[in-house]
């Protein structure tokens, strides 16, 4: 028989909370089995299966248990330059409160071409029992430092913006209960081809990234129509996927209308990952059975990040995890067959 003590519950905004159920297991006396016995066979092995998912949750390590090996740099003041993250202010929208936030690699140089990494945030303001936090805002965004390294890339961290098209949001996009994501597609429209330009991005190379609700943007706001659609190479959605849970209480986040949106992705691939989840309808494996389900011929790459966190730190330490993503990223951009074009026109 198992004697069970309350559990022990941390909520999560953006996940579903985590629960420890603290379990001592009493000695069993020998009885035959009778009819009487199965319900109660029947509950102890529905109890020892909740409890599964809840210790599976909690296998993987803290991300605190890894050194990170990156930094992520201060904000800085002045204009953009090499190794300096700052604030930037798209014209047209000097007299509202947006903002977004620009790093050029430290080898930058203004004849140069370089690939682009755009990341949406997470939701906030957010905080869980395992101490990740997000603030909801570009300035809190990690994944791009972390892919990177600071080098190489121009790493570009944009708002998402309430309908007033004046504020930052940093609870999903719009305001509720619309959600009206038009404003934060507006600005992304403007600013991705303006900053290319300015910076020496290449077009041809823009990965979108996001966290948390910046991963289901990466379809619901990256896909929501051709337009924006034609500015990605790739996408790094981290932990959710659109489509997949449907209630998160904004519009046309179910399944159908996500699909529509998948559509526009293409042939163009997606590294989608994720941190080991005590929710099962929300875990990579849902999202790896819900895109099996929807019959997409889309090319996904599917990993789990090695820890347990819900928190976009994971990129700024050494893992398989960010190994694999960093592999994965140059062969995206830097196909074989442009590599050997490259090494004839050489010779």
């Amino acid at each position: 028989m198992i004697d069970k003590t309350p559990a022990k519950c941390s909520s999560m905004p953006d996940t579903q909370p985590t629960c420890r159920l603290d379990v001592t297991m009493a000695p069993v006396r020998q009885e035959p089995l009778t009819f009487e016995l199965v319900p109660r066979l029947l509950i102890t092995l529905m109890t020892m299966s909740t409890l599964s998912h809840t210790v599976a949750a909690q296998s993987d390590p803290d991300i605190s248990s890894v050194a990170p090996d990156l930094v992520l740099p201060g904000l800085s003041l002045g204009s953009a330059g090499p190794g300096k993250r700052v604030k930037e202010v798209l014209p047209g929208y000097e007299k509202t409160d947006l903002y977004h936030v620009t790093w050029l690699p430290t080898d930058w140089k203004a004849s140069g071409r370089y690939p682009v990494i755009v990341e949406l945030a997470g939701n906030g303001p957010y905080r869980n029992g395992f101490g990740d936090i997000s603030t909801g805002r570009p300035e809190g965004s990690k994944l791009g430092y972390g892919i990177s390294g600071g080098r190489e890339f121009i790493w570009i961290c944009l708002p998402f913006v309430d309908d007033s098209g004046k504020k930052i949001t940093t609870r999903w996009w719009g305001q509720r209960p619309g959600y009206d994501p038009r404003p934060t597609i507006r600005y992304i429209k403007q600013a991705v081809p303006e900053l290319c330009r300015r910076y020496g991005g290449d077009p041809h190379r823009v990965v979108l990234a996001g966290f948390s609700r910046g991963a289901i943007a990466c379809n619901y706001i990256g896909l929501y129509d051709d337009e924006i659609a034609r500015l990605w190479t790739a996408m790094i959605p981290y932990s959710h996927y659109d489509g997949v849970f449907e209630k998160w209480g904004y519009p046309l986040a179910d399944r159908r209308s996500a699909l529509k949106r998948l559509t526009r992705l293409g042939p163009r691939p997606q590294f989608i990952c994720h941190e080991q989840s005590a929710s099962a309808s929300r875990s990579l494996q849902a999202t790896r059975e819900y895109l099996s389900d929807t019959g997409a011929r889309g090319q996904f790459t599917f990993q789990t990040t090695g820890f347990r966190n819900h928190n976009d730190a994971w990129t700024l330490r050494p893992s398989p995890a960010r190994k694999a993503l960093r592999q994965w990223l140059r062969r995206i951009l830097n196909p074989p067959t442009d590599r050997n074009e490259t090494r004839n026109t050489k010779h």
